[in-house]
């Protein structure tokens, strides 16, 4: 493919997805292609290029990940350890889970942790202690080891125990370990850093317009979950990295290749998620037509960032834009439209079977996460899904939190089972399943790797 087609088509979906401003880097056998489209903002446009800043949200935890796997190669951090031996002091809402969780149930979301906590604690050097000091307000959900279920929360939760083993913040732990001996000269956790260099700006599109997202970006404690930003250039790099043997640009061994390939090991499954087919040590792991990828995805007040690793064809796609809703799907499109064109892989969502009235009537009703309610509607021979904040966090808020996704039509993927797929707006071809407990009733939703639990409202 040439420069010129991908460039036409990031115009194109950007357009289409209504996006001021798109940015991708591909890696493909040993060549570096870059496209861009649109602006920063719309309140002070400049065109975006390889190396316009973006914010990357959770693409943000595989920066944290990896620092933990040198980390473990230095013999500052065993992964089977509880937390507890690096954070003495940690409390959380169960004592047992307090008590028996460990790295590696945090490094693959399996500690039991509700998704958030949204406290903001500042901007000093001790705002993710002060966060940790403080989650015994965060829900535990289940057992460590039980099951998987997405935790912004626990990756920031390792970001202190970075702190605990390094002796200084997160920030300068990760620059020290990765961000400086790779030369990601424009990756960055700090508004001041960024604003030195070109930076995008999120905004929010609706029919009255289309406005900039404030604040920036997520506060200092989140961090090690979701703080990162950076640049298409720099992304590419940093797939190199993980598609190298460890050593960086300079030849200095950050850390070994065995223990850098083994992050893409599976540690446990997922089932019906549309993020990936398992998780190793933070990368969501999924098969594209036949070959094994890894990845994450990330976002943060109306910005998105998707990086997708292919190994066995030397291939990486990074993308980043600057808009919601349709910066998710913008991502999705340009990634497909990728792995076809580059590679002949086709990735494509599954269809739903027919709406049955009886299987309907089990899912109907609202089910919650800490910060989120997700309401599953019968609209009478079709079923819809929404995903709204709660309401006392909005209006107790000092941030202008993210726009609730609206109802979207969805459907289950067969005929006898409870694994679904939203086939319509910001989230469309999200994938997911219905839980149920010993009797058989619907006990949870799970979306986006997330289990939102089902409210059981007094009569």
């Amino acid at each position: 493919m040439t420069v010129e087609e991908l460039n036409e088509t990031v115009a194109q979906y950007a357009e289409a997805y209504a996006v001021p401003g798109v940015s991708v880097g591909i890696w493909h056998q040993g060549r570096e292609i870059y496209a861009a489209h649109g602006v920063t903002s719309v309140e002070n446009p400049l065109p975006v290029d390889r190396d316009t800043i973006f914010t990357l949200g959770s693409i943000s935890k595989s920066f944290t990940a990896t620092a933990l796997v040198i980390l473990a190669e230095q013999g500052k951090v065993d992964f089977d350890a509880p937390v507890r031996r690096y954070l003495p002091g940690l409390e959380l809402a169960d004592e047992e889970t307090a008590a028996s969780i460990t790295v590696a149930h945090l490094l693959n979301h399996t500690a039991g942790l509700d998704t958030w906590m949204l406290l903001d604690t500042g901007d000093g050097d001790d705002a993710l202690k002060t966060y940790v000091d403080n989650l015994e307000e965060l829900t535990v959900i289940g057992k460590p080891g039980e099951r998987a279920s997405y935790s912004q929360a626990g990756f920031n939760l390792l970001g202190r125990v970075i702190e605990a083993v390094t002796g200084t913040t997160y920030e300068k732990a990760v620059s020290r370990l990765l961000l400086e001996p790779l030369g990601l000269e424009r990756s960055t956790f700090f508004a001041a850093e960024a604003m030195t260099h070109r930076f995008s700006l999120g905004h929010n599109v609706d029919d009255e317009g289309t406005t900039v997202s404030r604040p920036w970006k997520l506060h200092r404690a989140q961090n090690p979950g979701g703080g990162l930003a950076s640049t298409a250039s720099d992304l590419v790099r940093w797939a190199r990295f993980h598609l190298g043997d460890g050593t960086a640009p300079s030849g200095e061994r950050l850390v070994s290749a065995e223990a850098l390939r083994a992050m893409r090991n599976p540690t446990v499954e997922l089932r019906g998620s549309s993020t990936g087919d398992a998780f190793g040590i933070c990368w969501f792991l999924r098969e594209i037509d036949g070959a094994a990828s890894f990845g994450h995805g990330g976002s943060a007040y109306g910005q998105f960032a998707d990086l997708i690793v292919v190994p066995e064809h030397d291939f990486a796609i990074a993308v980043a834009t600057n808009a919601a809703p349709g910066g998710t799907p913008c991502n999705l499109a340009v990634i497909r439209w990728a792995l076809e064109h580059y590679l002949g892989l086709i990735d494509r969502d599954p269809e739903p079977v027919a709406y049955e009235a009886v299987r309907a009537a089990e899912v109907v009703g609202d089910f919650d996460v800490d910060m989120m309610t997700v309401t599953v509607t019968d609209e009478g021979g079709r079923l819809t899904l929404a995903a709204r904040i709660k309401p006392e966090l909005r209006e107790a808020s000092e941030d202008e939190l993210p726009a609730d996704c609206e109802p979207a039509h969805m459907g289950f993927l067969a005929e006898d089972g409870d694994d679904y797929i939203i086939t319509e707006g910001p989230l469309e071809g999200q994938r997911g399943y219905f839980d149920r407990g010993e009797d058989g009733a619907i006990t949870g939703i799970d979306l986006g790797g997330r289990e939102f639990r089902r409210v059981v409202r007094a009569d």
